[in-house]
């Protein structure tokens, strides 16, 4: 089999296959074989108005994930990126009749709009009374052009899916539902933003182009290029750049209240949605918009397409009744986002780790200095040994402070640790912030002594080994350290001066670091690449040696 980025049997039977998994973890959910359409297993109350809708696969979990009370009644998927054909979307349609009518909802794309008029014209013959909600919702194809199919339709589809639904089971019949859809429809605007494009099953080529940097603005969900490029741009201004497309083109003004979809289209981390849906909600806010409802998450998919959408509805209290109408659809969050007010801020309290008061410390400045400047080199390590982090959290740890530091021997000491504890975390954090505080409370007195620092080392050791239970030839810290221990005990034993003393600790250190090339990790994530981390110096042992090194030399 040709190497693919997609897990698959084959690219013919990518979407058949993928639909006996979907009916099988389903509950409510049959597909009909015979024109090749999504229905719920449970029928509809006599006379309920049907909600009926489809387009290519690839945007999933739209439609097939919104099958379910309160949502759609049956929908039809076509290939990829493809509209289904007027035979599926009829073959629903009649299927899905429970004596009120059926109402197609429709995105704004000629293959979808040809294939769902042909199929009522079919539904017809059997009688069933049919009506039709277009959405064309995304600003980005906005154009008075004539011949041209005008605004596309895209993550607006699910809002208009979810309130038509819940009028549905509220009872409104076929002609209230449609008015109702086309006034959410009127009211909805929006508008995306691709890093990078997406692959059909079975290709290795891209849907389109972009450079490294660069990014499309106003992409369709098919895998379209956008109409305009620009390089990367932080997540604020993106939203800024947006926000004046949709609000006019939605009627939004000051003091609306609104309903945001912020979308992602496929490869896009639930952090980066909600980091772009705080910026609307702030955006929103300094404008006078009160932010009453949103969903925030993939819905609207492009494939794999790393990029998100952003919706504004224009909302009066009945849509957000209707919002608020519970549903069965499986993708549909169990809960939404609720009236938006003050927006919390994410940060925390920063630390007391100040290391700028008093007389300059210079050894414990070179170490910092020295970590910071090797991030990168760090980070490549733990790529090859580990999980890629530890560079990161150096820097997490590290970065804010102010060179030279400031402070004697065990106020920086205990700063140090403050700020591994708080602001790198996970690991590293733990351990380091372990090391520097045993240091710290070890080395308390003034001046220190051999016997001193050879007493808060081991304790250091102790500590950190207590923590995760790694010995020497675990590829950690400890393989720095505890030879570094060692060398004090020994020095210490033999009354040597402490200039000696931590000359013997850092060449062990050293030597410790050395040896970790040739072992075999056991603790920590580097634990999982097994015999892939051979050759490989440890990150974190290294930079103890560096430590012992600055000690050695103030």
């Amino acid at each position: 089999m040709a190497s693919s980025r997609n897990f698959l049997n084959a690219p013919e039977r990518f979407i058949p296959d993928s639909l006996r998994g979907l009916v099988a973890a389903t509950a409510d959910l049959r597909w009909n074989r015979e024109h090749g359409y999504l229905i719920r297993d449970s029928p509809l109350p006599q006379g309920q108005v049907a909600i009926v809708s489809g387009g290519g696969s690839g945007h999933e979990p739209l439609h097939a994930g919104f099958i379910g009370h309160g949502m759609l009644t049956a929908a039809c998927p076509g290939l990829i990126f493809t509209s289904p054909n007027a035979l599926q979307i009829a073959g629903a349609t009649v299927a899905a009749d429970a004596g009120g009518g059926v109402l197609h909802v429709v995105k704004n794309y000629t293959g979808d709009v040809m294939n769902f008029s042909i199929a009522r014209q079919i539904a017809a013959e059997s009688a069933v009374r049919t009506d039709v909600v277009l959405v064309d919702d995304d600003v980005a194809t906005d154009t008075a052009d004539a011949g041209k199919p005008g605004r596309r339709g895209t993550a607006a589809t699910v809002v208009v899916e979810k309130l038509c639904g819940a009028a549905a089971v509220r009872g409104d019949d076929l002609a209230a539902v449609a008015t109702l859809g086309r006034r959410v429809a009127a009211a909805a605007r929006s508008m995306a933003v691709a890093l990078a494009p997406c692959t059909v099953p079975g290709s290795v080529v891209p849907s389109f182009d972009l450079p490294d940097g660069e990014m499309e603005i106003g992409i369709g969900i098919h895998g379209e290029r956008g109409v305009d490029r620009a390089p990367v741009a932080t997540a604020s201004d993106i939203v800024a750049a947006l926000l004046p497309r949709i609000l006019p083109a939605a009627g939004v003004k000051h003091g609306d209240e609104v309903i945001v979809v912020v979308n992602g289209l496929g490869a896009t981390h639930s952090l980066e949605l909600n980091l772009l849906f705080g910026e609307v909600a702030a955006q929103l806010w300094a404008a006078g918009i009160v932010v009453a409802r949103s969903l925030v998450g993939s819905f609207v998919t492009a494939l794999d397409m790393a990029g998100a959408s952003l919706t504004v509805v224009r909302a009066d209290p009945e849509m957000v009744e209707l919002w608020d109408a519970p549903t069965g659809a499986p993708a549909w969050p169990a809960v939404t986002g609720p009236r938006v007010a003050e927006l919390t801020d994410g940060t925390i309290v920063e630390p007391d780790d100040r290391a700028d008061r008093g007389e300059e410390n210079r050894w414990l400045s070179a170490f910092v200095e020295r970590v910071r400047e090797s991030v990168a080199a760090l980070t490549e390590l733990d790529r090859r040994a580990g999980d890629g982090d530890f560079g990161t959290n150096m820097a997490a740890a590290l970065r804010h402070y102010v060179l030279p530091l400031r402070g004697t021997d065990a106020e920086v000491l205990l700063a140090l640790s403050t700020s591994y504890f708080v602001r790198a975390g996970g690991t590293s954090g733990a351990v380091f912030g372990t090391f520097f505080r045993a240091l710290y409370a070890g080395l308390a007195e003034e001046p220190w002594s051999t016997h001193l620092l050879a007493r808060a080392v081991r304790q250091a050791l102790d500590q950190i080994q207590a923590l995760g239970g790694a010995r020497v030839g675990d590829k950690t810290v400890v393989d720095a350290v505890s030879p570094a221990a060692d060398a004090l005990d020994d020095a210490a034993q033999r009354k040597r001066s402490l200039t000696a003393a931590l000359r013997s600790a850092a060449d062990a250190a050293s030597a410790g670091v050395e040896a970790t090339k040739d072992s075999r990790a056991a603790r920590g994530r580097a634990s999982y690449v097994g015999d892939a981390a051979r050759g490989v110096e440890d990150p974190g042992a290294l930079v103890m040696s560096w430590f012992f090194e600055a000690a050695a030399d103030r």
